[in-house]
């Protein structure tokens, strides 16, 4: 990679999302999944170019950091474009799952066995 290229890939994120540095929600995790709306708002106006990318990744249920591995940006910058995309109704999100407070005892049993024979 040339020294051009490090810039120019430095100076990306930041024109992606406007010069901001912070989604506007807190809906976002790494395990928070995305998925695109079908179809989309027609009041919506036309997604930018990596807007259409992530609307097209999220054609399924797809976890945010899967997006942002497959767009090669930062979570913090996906996380910006989900916001825009989440608040002109283009998305739906769904956090994950809470744990379960209560152990598996079985299941803690059986790895305890399992160690234990190691």
């Amino acid at each position: 990679m040339s020294q051009g290229d490090a810039a120019g890939r430095l100076v990306r994120p930041f024109t992606l999302t406007g010069g901001r540095t912070r989604p506007s929600r807190a809906d976002f995790t790494l395990i928070t999944t995305v998925t695109a709306v079908h179809p989309q708002p027609a009041r919506a106006p036309r997604p930018q170019p990596e807007h259409a990318r992530i609307l097209r990744l999220c054609a399924r249920p797809v976890v945010v950091a899967e997006l942002a591995t497959a767009l090669d940006l930062p979570v913090s910058v996906v996380a910006i474009l989900l916001c825009d995309l989440l608040e002109a109704g283009r998305i739906t999100v769904h956090p994950p799952r809470p744990v379960t407070r209560t152990p598996d005892l079985d299941l803690l049993q059986k790895v305890r066995d399992g160690l234990g024979r190691l």
